[in-house]
């Protein structure tokens, strides 16, 4: 028998019902969603076995085909967990802390962190590779500069997506026009209109939140600490960098990611070694994480005077007792990561959204969706508005940016050909909700990741991520307005015009 397409109110009552077990352990339940993901994948599959007679083996076939499609990010993140401990223990991450403290200053620190994670991202391509590396150091940097850490990590995702969004290394920026129908330095030029404006608005809201740190309240005591203790257990110079320069030259040369995230492994590894880390400890850390040891045994020292004056001798460092302890405790939560194992949780969550994701798409749910939000579209803003809702909603229900650009896109290309617009215009969507707003999802692959390397929940520093969610909004703003309309021309190049076709091209 042929299977039945879902109506839509029987497509809203699943949406609600997974939407409602989702909130629920999330916000009143204070659990991890992945259980809550499985049984919302549960109710849509049983849904489409019983209601639209769907054959099961059918469903199953669609789910696994779907989480196939994110094994390269579960593959990425099981590399990033070993590059996160060499490059702790081979002092990569501990050398940019270290420095980081001695240059920045909290005033221009967010200002700054944002336009070095959007230079880093731009030349390599990547946000996760980017927020990974050089965002876990800034994220250490704030700790000793006082800024709190969900407004970092808001910041460094503002950086490290504005590159990826932006550079034509990024998979996203290809991907987006290659789907469209249009050029890659096309949807570059058109992407400028949009998330042009966006950045110097963010970078004008991180100057002026940075003066709210600017003035006397630069700790520099525990700055020291933190820089002694940090030269007590790490080697710190600068040769150490010579691991992310790797990574960012071979990145930039357009190499895969997973070779070139291994050479930055393999770099980090001879340092150490060079160093005096014994082969098997270094591969210990790389399945299991490092644990800071001189902080380690400060912090445990606690408030026994005795023992903590003993820790500190032993290790040369001349730093006040109550300083040093908490300089330790600090470092202890910043430094104890990394490793593959330290994944799992990340992968788990990937492969539940997955299933979830894929059982709505493959009864047809999902498609039901975005028929219902494309509907009643008439004009342009309703059209970009539309496509990003969409975006949004792929995001939300598929967990992953490229299926939240591939689908829509797919979806939106004939429409925006039969209403004469240049495809730049929905490449351009697609990126500017598609790929922006999926590290604002929990249980997306990149909210997911973001909140592993980081350590910050993603709706901690969902606020602060100004640039994924007001990028959006100015795009649908500017279309309401007639700005940045390009057309579909005679000879199919683009033409600029306002909210309607240039009467010489209809």
């Amino acid at each position: 028998m042929e299977p039945r397409k879902p109506s839509l109110a029987l497509t809203l009552a699943v949406f609600l019902s997974a939407a409602a077990l989702i909130g629920a352990s999330v916000l009143v339940w204070e659990v991890d969603i992945h259980i809550a993901l499985i049984l919302s994948a549960m109710i849509a599959i049983a849904v489409g076995v019983v209601v639209l007679k769907y054959d099961y083996a059918t469903i199953e076939k669609g789910i696994i085909d779907g989480i196939m499609t994110g094994m390269q990010a579960c593959l990425i993140l099981y590399t990033v967990g070993p590059l996160i401990g060499t490059w702790i223990v081979s002092g990569v991450v501990p050398t940019m802390i270290y420095y980081g403290l001695a240059i920045l200053s909290p005033s221009i620190f967010l200002f700054a962190t944002l336009l070095i994670c959007s230079v880093v991202s731009l030349s390599t391509g990547t946000s996760w590779g980017t927020s990974g590396t050089v965002g876990i150091a800034l994220m250490g940097i704030a700790l000793g500069l006082g800024v709190p850490a969900p407004l970092t990590a808001g910041v460094v995702i503002s950086g490290a997506y504005f590159g990826d969004k932006m550079s034509p290394l990024s998979d996203t920026t290809n991907l987006a026009p290659a789907v469209a129908g249009t050029d890659l330095f096309q949807h570059i030029r058109a992407m400028v209109w949009t998330t042009g404006p966006t950045y110097i608005i963010v970078a004008a809201i991180t100057l002026v939140i940075g003066f709210r740190y600017s003035g006397g309240q630069l700790d520099t005591a525990k700055i020291a600490a933190i820089q002694a203790l940090m030269r007590a257990e790490f080697w710190i110079n600068p040769i150490t960098l010579l691991a992310p320069l790797v990574v960012i030259g071979l990145s930039a040369t357009r190499k895969p990611a997973l070779p070139s995230l291994w050479a930055g492994i393999f770099v980090a590894i001879v340092i150490a070694l060079v160093n005096g880390s014994g082969f098997g400890e270094i591969l210990n850390i790389m399945q299991y994480g490092y644990a800071p040891s001189v902080s380690a045994s400060i912090a445990g020292a606690g408030e026994d005077a005795a023992a903590l004056a003993k820790v500190l001798a032993e290790s040369n460092i001349t730093v006040a007792p109550d300083i040093a302890l908490e300089a330790a405790n600090d470092i202890v939560k910043l430094m104890e990561r990394g490793g593959l194992q330290s994944m799992n949780w990340t992968i788990s969550l990937i492969i539940c959204a997955f299933t979830f994701g894929f059982a709505m798409e493959t009864c047809g749910f999902l498609k039901v969706m975005l028929e219902a939000i494309m509907k009643p579209i008439r004009s342009v803003g309703g059209m970009i508005t539309a496509t990003i809702m969409s975006c949004f909603v792929c995001d939300i229900f598929l967990g992953d940016q490229y299926l939240s650009i591939a689908m829509p896109g797919t979806m939106f290309r004939s429409a925006f050909e039969e209403k004469g617009l240049h495809p730049r215009m929905l490449s351009r969507s697609l990126e500017d909700a598609g790929t922006l707003l999926s590290v604002l999802i929990p249980w997306n692959t990149c909210g997911a990741y973001h909140t592993t390397v980081l350590g910050v929940p993603t709706v901690q520093y969902i606020p602060y991520a100004f640039l994924n969610y007001l990028n959006p909004i100015v795009a649908i703003i500017m279309t309401y307005m007639g700005i940045g309309i390009f057309w579909r021309g005679k000879d199919g190049e683009p033409v600029k015009g306002g909210k309607t076709r240039p009467a010489d091209l209809v």
